[in-house]
Formats: structure tokens, C-alpha cells, sequence
């Protein structure tokens, strides 16, 4: 089993120490994958540096590439891939199923999480004593790219705190 990440060039020093601790507790190798780095220069020169706050387009084309592109890249080849996706993260999550055909990459999806609720994780991670990413405990429900990430007020959609300047049905 390969397992991976994504790091788009914008995500927290709190998410580098956690690939770090991760790979030194379970003594493995996280392959990280990064974004063209000619395919961002352009976006950057073209569009500005934080284009994303312009418009829901030009959120999608930085999402696209510095995460889809690079997300592509790590399935090519493979026959399915597992993710750690659950229904009560977004509305736009709700309708997932456990396994899915994943019609963007071309490869079945398994989503082994998905029922699971928010207690269920963190009852999980407490008991298999799994390291976390700090920023959960200062109100990040949900981590990505800093830019794009803020801490969530108590109350808050889980999925609040990513992209929190667009309405929730604009987000991925």
C-alpha cells in the first residue's frame, strides 16, 4: 500500500511536522506530491498571488493546480484508492457512498470513514493514541492550504473554516 499527500505550497508548518511525526511513529515514507512549479508561476504572474479571493474560478484553477493536477498524478496507474472522507463533513459530501466509482480518475474510491461521525474519529485517534495536526485544538475543524483555512467559532459547519469567504455550495 502506497500512501500519500499533497502539499500545494501554501499548507501550515503544523501539517509538515505532522507528515514528520507520522512517518517517524509508524517508521514509514509519506511520498508527498507536489504542484508543477511552472504551471503555479504562471498562475501567480497571470493572476496574483492570492487570486483565489477574486472569484470561486479562480479558487477552482489554484485548487486545480496544486491539488488536482498533483492528486492525478499520484493515482495514475492505480486501481482504487482509499480516502478518509466522511458524509457529515460538507453538504457537498453527504451523498457519498463507502465505495464509489471515482469517474474523474478512472478508479474505484473507498471512503472506509464515511459513516463515521466526528466523536468516532476522535474516539479512534484516543485510543490508537494517533498523532494529530495541533491546529484541531486551536478550532481547525478541517486543514488545507493557509491561505484558504481559518479556525472555526464554535457552532460552525465543520467545514466552515475552508474557503470561508465563498457560500458553502461553491466549495468542493
Amino acid at each position: 500500500v502506497r500512501i500519500f499527500t499533497l502539499d500545494t505550497g501554501r499548507i501550515f508548518p503544523e501539517s509538515y511536522d505532522l507528515i514528520a511525526r507520522t512517518n517517524s511513529r509508524y517508521k514509514i515514507n509519506i511520498e508527498v506530491y507536489f504542484p508543477e512549479a511552472q504551471n503555479v508561476e504562471k498562475m501567480v504572474q497571470e493572476k496574483g498571488i492570492n487570486l483565489f479571493y477574486e472569484s470561486v474560478e479562480n479558487r477552482k484553477l489554484c485548487c486545480h493546480l496544486r491539488k488536482i493536477e498533483p492528486l492525478t498524478r499520484a493515482l495514475k496507474g492505480l486501481d482504487a484508492w482509499i480516502t478518509g472522507l466522511r458524509q457529515d463533513q460538507s453538504i457537498t459530501r453527504n451523498q457519498l457512498n463507502m465505495i464509489e466509482w471515482d469517474k474523474n480518475n478512472n478508479l474505484l474510491k473507498i471512503n472506509p470513514l464515511i459513516n463515521w461521525t466526528e466523536k468516532d474519529v476522535n474516539n479512534y485517534i484516543k485510543a490508537k493514541n494517533i498523532p494529530v495536526n495541533p491546529l484541531h485544538k486551536k478550532g481547525f475543524a478541517s486543514i488545507g492550504c493557509q491561505p484558504c483555512t481559518r479556525a472555526i467559532e464554535p457552532g460552525e459547519d465543520v467545514r466552515a473554516g475552508r474557503w470561508w469567504w465563498e457560500n458553502p455550495e461553491t466549495k468542493e
